[in-house]
This record gives C-alpha cells, structure tokens and sequence, in this order.
C-alpha cells in the first residue's frame, strides 16, 4: 500500500506521518503540492492506494473576505484529489469539519444530518464533501472533525497556555460547545478507517463527550496543574469576529459502530494523555 498525504506539514498532517510510520507515505505540504493545480495533484496521486487530504484554508475569519481562495483549496482542491484518486483507482480520505452545520441543533449532529454552513469557511468545507463524493462517489471517506488540538501547530490549548504564562486569569466562553479532539487520536482513527476497508461515506472524527471552551480550558490547566480557578466564564459577545461560530458542535459517531470500528474515546482522556505524552505542555514560565 502506498499512502499519499497532502497538507502533510501542517498539526493533523505531521501526526499522520507519525500513524502511518513504516509504511510507503509520501508527504507532502502546502509548498510541495498546489491541490488547486490539477495536474500536479493528477501526478502526485498517481501509484498511491489511498491519498489523505489534510490540506486546507482554515483562515475562518479571512475566509469571509476571500471565499474565493478558500473555495479554491477547500473545494476544488477536494475535488481534484477526489478525481485524481478516482483515475488512480486510489481512496480518498477528505477532512473536513464541524462548520458544514449551522449549530443550532441540541443533540449531537448525525453523519446525515443536512449540511447547513453559516460562514464562508464552512460554505467552502461543504462545497468540498459534495464535490468529492461526486467524483469518487465509491472510495471517498469524509472525516469530519472539530477543535483540534496538538503537538505540532498553534491550537486553542497551546494559545490558553501561552496566556496563563502572562496573564493572571483567562476569560473564555461558555456559550459554545463541541468536542476537543488531539490530533494524534484522528491521525489514528483515520489510519485505523482505511485498514479496516470500512465502506465509503461520511463519518465524524472527534473525541467522544462534549464540553464548552469554558470547560475544555480548565481541564487543561488541571491537567498541566493549574489552578483551573483562574479561567473566568464568559460569552460570545464579547469576542466578536467577522465569521460566525456555530454554538453547537458535538457530533455523532454512528457510522463508526455501523462499520464495526470504535468511535474515538472521550475528549478528556485524550487530554491527559496528550499531557501525559508531552504533546500539550505549559510554557516555562506559567505558575
């Protein structure tokens, strides 16, 4: 088997290399491969069995004033990948994302449940699993996930750890909710999806449980050994930003139990392990 991974130098990418160490993996990042040139992308997949598309436009905020270039990478980037991988006879594993819903619902959001996006991101992210389902409607997994964090990128854990380093109290909101998820626990999940030969279709890659940023935070700092008294409880408004956030964010895992594979263990596991492991440490200088 030959593995493909574009998008490879970024947080998820640089743990799929890990996940699939000792394999034939080609790796390639944002520099080494344009997935919104078709011929390159044709070229790079050509002799792989199964490609990871972990490249993407994931400026949520800029994205509202250039959805053209994050359509580009998000969308057609998919869909090229989605062709090419037809054409090789390779499968096709396309990340994306809890954005694909408008976050108003109350109980977790099932692999079928109508995509919605509320954001130019989440409007390009969805234009993307339609696209490859399209083209390669028989070897295309959509893995969607949500509020990654990890070793090897900025995440919302590392910036909160940053913080505390400098400030006395951290104030984060309440009024959002979904479900951590490490990097490294994907990365194996969607390695574990592909050696299973599970069938093609949509499934929800995050930790189990849910929590809000609120409560995701203080789990951290208990964990690094912070005095989790120092996260303060706020809302969203009083972080306004030019995209939308979707409130709800928690997602089903039904389709992991269908393929007779296990959902990803619950997100606060995942945590401790990541600290346990190092890939979540404080700065230094944090007390």
């Amino acid at each position: 088997m030959r593995y493909l991974i574009t998008g490879a130098s970024g947080m998820l990418g640089t743990d799929l290399q890990k996940a699939l160490a000792g394999r034939d993996v080609t790796a390639l990042g944002r520099t080494e491969l344009d997935v919104t040139d078709i011929d390159a992308v044709r070229a790079a997949v050509a002799g792989n069995d199964v490609v990871i598309n972990a490249a993407a436009y994931t400026k949520v905020d800029d994205a509202e004033s250039h959805e053209d270039d994050a359509f580009a990478v998000n969308a057609t980037g998919a869909k090229n990948l989605a062709g090419a991988a037809r054409e090789a006879g390779a499968r096709l594993v396309q990340v994306s994302t809890d954005y694909v819903f408008r976050g108003d619902a109350s109980a977790p959001y099932t692999e079928d449940s109508p995509r919605d996006p509320i954001s130019a991101y989440g409007r390009t992210k969805a234009a993307g699993e339609v696209a490859a389902l399209a083209e390669h409607p028989d070897g295309t997994y959509i893995v969607r996930t949500a509020w990654l964090y990890g070793e090897h990128g900025p995440n919302f854990a590392a910036t909160m750890l940053r913080l505390a380093a400098t400030h006395p109290t951290v104030s984060v909101v309440t009024d959002q909710l979904g479900q951590p998820t490490w990097t490294a626990d994907l990365a194996s999940q969607i390695v574990s999806l592909v050696d299973a030969e599970a069938p093609a279709g949509i499934y929800h890659g995050t930790n189990g449980g849910e929590a809000s940023w609120f409560d995701f935070t203080r789990a951290i700092f208990e964990e690094v050994g912070l005095d989790p008294d120092r996260v303060k409880p706020t809302d969203s408004s009083a972080f306004v930003r030019p995209a939308p956030r979707p409130a709800y964010s928690v997602l089903g895992h039904d389709a992991w139990r269908t393929a007779g594979l296990a959902p990803m263990r619950h997100w606060r596991q995942a945590l401790a392990d990541a600290v346990a492991t190092g890939a979540v440490t404080p700065p230094a200088t944090a007390e």
